[in-house]
């Protein structure tokens, strides 16, 4: 695997992320824990956490950093087709919680989830301080879909979603780059390529220039997301175009 940095239990630093291995792309240190501190330092570096279960807690930071800008937003005729059809009503910060145990029992595959219980409790104290955030689907008061991430100044750093009917995931994704455009975000990081999130309109940049973009948007006020949430009562239609 190559040598890599341990971090130290009593400082938040990380190692620079110059140094992340090229293989595993992007993987910087490990140990440390998840408190509030020291996530947030990791993502104003634009470093997350992603391991599973039988691992110590490991931070990437990959190079490419695959991110899309909410004003670039591709939303194709058969989503704009759904959406018209207001199949869905839309919520912000109503159920975190539920949002991202659905997301760590999606199917991936074959492959197990990253999200443990470790990282589900460390996501929920980032929502309680008021940094990590959901957008959540709902069909006949039931919940069909959604996301979740953080914001630290005009930057989403997207962490999973889950989709239990068409096209839940993606009107909920496409309902939150409208909000974001809507208050000046330039940046969602996405982190690795997939090509779910590249049909999106997501796409790579090197790790400079993701740091360079992340350095100066991560500084402007953070948002009052409960209080600012714009979205109209019945959810974004006509106006989902590309």
């Amino acid at each position: 695997m190559g040598q890599i940095s341990w971090l130290e239990p009593a400082t938040t630093d990380f190692p620079a992320t110059s140094l992340a291995l090229d293989e595993p792309n992007g993987l910087l240190a490990a140990g440390g824990d998840l408190s509030l501190p020291r996530m947030l330092a990791a993502y104003e570096q634009g470093i997350f956490p992603w391991y599973s279960d039988n691992d110590p807690i490991l931070w990437w930071s990959p190079d490419p950093r695959l991110i899309l800008d909410p004003r670039e937003i591709h939303i194709n005729r058969s989503t704009r087709k759904l959406a018209k059809k207001q199949p869905y009503t839309f919520s912000v910060d109503k159920a975190f919680s539920a949002v991202i145990r659905h997301c760590a029992q999606a199917p991936r595959d074959g492959a197990g989830t990253w999200i443990t219980e470790e990282m589900i409790e460390a996501y929920c104290s980032l929502y309680e301080a008021g940094f990590a955030h959901s957008v959540e689907a709902w069909k006949d008061g039931e919940l069909i879909g959604g996301l979740y991430g953080i914001a630290l100044g005009k930057v989403f750093f997207g962490e999973s979603m889950f989709s239990r009917l068409t096209g839940a995931s993606r009107l909920a994704f496409c309902t939150l780059c409208l909000q974001l455009q809507a208050w000046g975000f330039e940046l969602i990081d996405c982190q690795v390529h997939s090509d779910y999130l590249e049909s999106l309109g997501a796409r790579e940049i090197s790790r400079k220039d993701f740091e360079s973009r992340l350095r100066a948007l991560v500084k402007q006020k953070n948002i009052d997301w409960k209080s600012a949430w714009a979205m109209p009562p019945q959810g974004y239609d006509g106006s989902l175009q590309d």
